[in-house]
């Protein structure tokens, strides 16, 4: 029999990719989603797989699995700020209770399990580059509170339940990641600008475009999230790449990569959006033997690519 592994929010960008690198590993998965966000055509290519199911559920409510299970892998969570924005209870209740739910299913099949953490837990940092000791500057009652206290909420339950239960339990912090399955219409920078550039509209950029963020191919993450399911470290890990740009800056490379005649327009910021995002990998890198290959140049050729049968079909 092969070894289960279990990933909520399966169908999702991210939780999808993660479904193609378990069966490639020889697993049997288990996808789990309620697709408020996620989308099912990211798994239609897995329907047909013997090793693999999808369960329509939210975990919110409840998680059960039947038979033995290896892994517990728990993405699932309104993760861009037009969905958490819209969804502001559903975004609290997956990260609260649809937590609690899968650390119990977890406790009761002996799975170790892995939570997916954000560089959102840094808040608006007054610490540049963020490392995993900074404990962030967020503001819990403003509109992004929803989802970053719904992040550090999971991450002390999760360390509740390891220090407490004994459970094998992992935590990683996901910095900006694209790469395709991205929804176009989620609101982050990359699929924003990549769009607007490829219908021949001017990029939406908010601030005065000084800004920075730091984006990450999503194969080097889900490597990354496989080295730190595998190993022996409970603390929350950086996953993410150091190259740092600027809004402004990024905005002229989709521009310059999609040949568009688009200008960037810039709007007011909204309200504790960061100022700077930059991981400091140095615990991957000691603990994982990870670091990104990808650059960002290699990984918007596929990720463009998938945009454009999206956009110009």
């Amino acid at each position: 029999m092969k070894k289960k592994v279990l990933i909520t929010g399966g169908a999702g960008f991210l939780g999808s990719h993660l479904c193609d690198r378990f069966l490639a590993e020889g697993y049997h998965v288990i996808a789990m989603d309620n697709l408020l966000t996620g989308d099912i055509s990211n798994i239609e290519h897995l329907m047909g797989n013997k090793d693999f199911e999808f369960h329509h559920h939210d975990v919110s409510k409840y998680v059960h699995v039947a038979g033995d299970l290896e892994y517990v892998l728990h993405f699932a969570s309104p993760a861009s700020p037009i969905d958490y924005l819209k969804m502001p209870i559903q975004t609290m209740k997956v990260g609260s209770l649809g937590t609690h739910n899968c650390l119990g299913l977890a406790k009761d099949k002996g799975a170790r399990m892995l939570i997916a953490s954000t560089s959102e837990v840094y808040g608006d940092p007054l610490v540049h580059p963020q490392k995993e000791d900074y404990w962030g500057n967020v503001n819990p009652v403003g509109p992004r509170g929803v989802y970053d206290e719904a992040k550090r909420f999971q991450e002390a339950l999760t360390m509740a339940y390891h220090t407490y239960h004994g459970l094998e339990t992992r935590i990683v912090r996901i910095f900006n990641t694209f790469g395709p399955r991205m929804r176009l219409d989620d609101g982050r920078v990359l699929p924003a600008f990549i769009s607007q550039a490829l219908r021949g509209e001017d990029l939406t950029a908010f601030g005065d475009g000084s800004q920075t963020r730091s984006f990450t191919y999503v194969d080097d993450l889900v490597e990354g999230i496989y080295r730190l399911l595998k190993s022996d470290y409970a603390g929350p890990v950086n996953i993410g790449n150091p190259d740092e740009i600027t809004i402004k800056e990024f905005g002229e490379e989709i521009i310059k990569l999609t040949g568009s005649k688009s200008k960037i327009i810039y709007k007011d910021l909204p309200k504790d959006d960061p100022k700077q995002r930059k991981p400091d990998i140095s615990l991957a890198k000691e603990v994982l033997d990870w670091e990104p290959k990808y650059t960002r140049g290699e990984g918007l050729k596929p990720t463009l690519e998938y945009f454009k049968e999206k956009v110009l079909k």
